[in-house]
């Protein structure tokens, strides 16, 4: 392992949405359920790179450890998006920072592998079999709490966790897709999965509406089908056992929310951009420049949002 400087990040905590999605803990919740890595020494606060070889694949992640991992912790699993790295998926979403500040652990992977940094996310992919093995790895290094595992990811970071909340429903706990949450034809998870999705409506990657000839086709994002996101997420609101049709809410004058009226413990929620492009909602960082992506939101911070989502949505079974 070698120890990288930490950086700061700014994210913006938007408690007043926080009663508009209905973020509280429930009594009722598991209690933490330690992994093989509560019995190791405690780890050091602070950011490493570990590098790891699986069965097929081989790559590198970076961890983001808070204070007080002598006890179970959550983990969030960031994957990033086509052409990006690990640099460039932290800083847009600033999930490891805010990892410091609210006692998760963040983990951010990178496969080693010729050409294009992207991710195969088909039901069989090899890529997707080594996050899991990096989970596993993870579990057995750091005190983890395997109730609370979730995963992330924008674009094609996106499309992979969709696909992860399909073939590992049952060590994923929710899933949060930006700008690219994604419905597989094969998609069977073992569990009702809850999900928390991310687009804006001008995404000139990612087509909004699933409009051929956009990235949600056959474009540089790599992208599957042509379905709305709106078909999307109601095709994961049927798969969790949710009824009806979305009450839509306004969140902003540029944001909305539709959100299914679900079984308890399940929540299907997608946010709504009005004019917003193919970026981390709330994000800072400039390497996403708005002639290439379109136009960010400062009205909702997406990490913030998540982070409220997977905090109240552990796996019960």
């Amino acid at each position: 392992m070698r120890t990288l400087a930490v950086g700061t990040l700014r994210a913006t905590c938007v408690a007043a949405l926080l009663a508009t999605v209905g973020g509280v803990a429930h009594a009722d919740d598991p209690a933490p359920a330690p992994s093989p890595g509560c019995s190791r020494p405690v780890p050091a606060q602070g950011e490493t790179t570990v590098q790891f070889e699986g069965t097929e694949r081989s790559g590198e992640y970076r961890q983001h450890v808070p204070a007080g991992a002598n006890r179970p912790l959550p983990v969030v699993i960031a994957l990033h998006g086509f052409l990006e790295n690990i640099a460039i998926s932290d800083l847009g979403s600033g999930m490891g920072d805010f990892g410091y500040r609210n006692g998760f652990i963040t983990i951010t992977p990178q496969l080693d592998r010729l050409g294009l940094a992207q991710w195969e996310y088909g039901p069989d992919s090899a890529d997707l079999t080594w996050v899991s093995e990096v989970l596993t790895n993870v579990e057995s290094s750091l005190c983890v709490d395997t109730r609370r595992v979730y995963v992330t990811g924008l674009s094609m970071g996106a499309f992979a966790a969709s696909s992860i909340g399909c073939r590992f429903a049952d060590r994923i706990a929710a899933i949060a897709p930006v700008a690219g949450l994604r419905d597989f034809s094969w998609c069977t998870p073992s569990r009702p999965v809850p999900v928390i999705a991310f687009h804006g409506t001008d995404d000139p990657i990612v087509s909004y509406d699933g409009q051929a000839g956009s990235g949600s086709g056959s474009g540089s994002a790599g992208g599957v089908g042509g379905s709305p996101v709106t078909d999307n997420a109601a095709a994961w609101a049927r798969r969790d056992g949710c009824t009806g049709a979305p009450m839509r809410t306004t969140i902003a004058a540029d944001v909305v929310l539709d959100r299914y009226s679900c079984p308890s413990g399940m929540d299907v929620q997608l946010y709504s951009v009005l004019g917003g492009g193919h970026i981390w909602p709330g994000s800072d960082s400039p390497l996403y420049p708005e002639v290439i992506v379109g136009s960010n939101t400062d009205s909702i911070n997406a990490t913030a949002l998540i982070w409220d989502f997977f905090r109240t949505h552990p796996m019960n079974t």
